[in-house]
Order: C-alpha cells, then structure tokens, then sequence
C-alpha cells in the first residue's frame, strides 16, 4: 500500500485528492509541520528537504521502491502510474504541464510569501504589497484562462486542476478572495464538490486538525 507523509497544507492536500480521485488505496502518516516534525532525521531521511508532501511506493517502477517528494513530481508520477488525470499526447497534456508550471512558479509562490509576509510578525508593508499584487495578478491570469474553458487544461478534469486546488484551499493564507475572480470561483465550487475531494480533505484533518 502507498505511504503518503503529509499534514493539512496547500502542497499536501493536492496528493490524497489525487489518491482518492483514482481510487488508490493508501495510508496517510501525519507530519505536524506546527511542531516541527518535517526536519526530524526519521523524515529527513525521506526527504533532506525537509518538506511535505513525500509519497512511497513499495511497487515503484520495475517493481522496486520508490520514495518521491515534491507535489508536482509526485502527482506526475500518479497519473503516468494509473493511465489517468494526464493526457498521454495533444495539446491537453501541454496545457497540463503549462498549468503545472505556472502554479509551481507564479501561482504557488506568490500566494505563499503573501501568506508569510502577512503573518509575520515584523510588518514590512512593501512586501506585503508587493505580494499581494503579485497574487492577485496571478489569480486573475488564472481567471482567464478558466474563462475559456471548464477546466484549467480544457474539458476535462487533470492534475493540474488538482495543483492549483492546494493554495486556493488555504487562500486565506494569502488575504485573497474571489471576488474579482468569478470564473476562477466557478471552478473552485465544482472541485469543491467532487466526492474525492471532500474525501481527501476530510481524512486530512481527521488526523492533522
């Protein structure tokens, strides 16, 4: 069975989503990121890095173990595994990778350090503006391209839908809302609603809080 090392954040969420979208049975192991626990040495033996989401699959490729970190890689790894979530050829799969990329270097980035800065107990207002615009900015490119289709990749749901939940889950975070984003919150009510998302969510706080 698949190990899935992760606690209730934008970059975990995206993985037990993944899991119970395709039906994959697997065990969810609680790093309490609160406490710490991501840079212990029996976590940082799976990951040096020091962060979750970290996935092992004792049937890896050729049969043999694999342990994997990173969300993108390892939703990647998912839908290559199963066949699913992931055009294997056309345009579909470029836009799947387009949106992947952009959410791990514009979409992702700008809404974490909005969060941090926010947060953070010394106030720094220019780089609290300075991200704030940055995500919203990304949000509304975001909105466009939902505006033309259902999805962010087209018409069907992949993973780069499933990328992009993550931050807009904890949205919060960064200060932001929808209100200047209607497509974008069109799309986030019909994720919200999928059965393996309220799925996935709910057994990630069940043993995270």
């Amino acid at each position: 069975m698949l190990e899935l090392y992760a606690f209730a954040t934008p970059n975990s969420v995206k993985i037990p989503i993944a899991l119970e979208e395709l039906g994959i049975a697997y065990q969810l192991k609680p790093i309490n990121v609160r406490r710490g626990e991501q840079k212990d040495q029996s976590f940082l033996t799976l990951n040096p890095n020091g962060k979750v989401p970290v996935l092992f699959d004792p049937d890896g490729p050729d049969g043999k173990p694999l342990t994997l970190s990173e969300s993108a890689a390892i939703l990647i790894y998912l839908a290559e595994k199963t066949g699913r979530l992931l055009p294997v050829t056309g345009a579909m799969r470029a836009r799947v990778f387009e949106q992947l990329f952009f959410h791990a270097s514009g979409l992702g980035p700008a809404f974490g350090q909005a969060g941090f800065f926010k947060r953070n107990d010394e106030k720094l207002p220019l780089a609290i503006n300075r991200f704030e615009t940055e995500a919203r900015r990304v949000l509304s490119v975001l909105d466009g391209v939902l505006a033309r289709s259902f999805y962010v990749a087209g018409d069907e749901l992949t993973i780069a839908d499933i990328a992009h939940f993550g931050w807009l889950w904890r949205r919060e975070f960064a200060g932001i809302d929808f209100i200047e984003a209607p497509n974008v919150a069109r799309w986030y009510e019909a994720m919200e609603q999928r059965p393996a998302v309220g799925k996935a969510i709910a057994r990630l706080n069940g043993v995270t809080g």
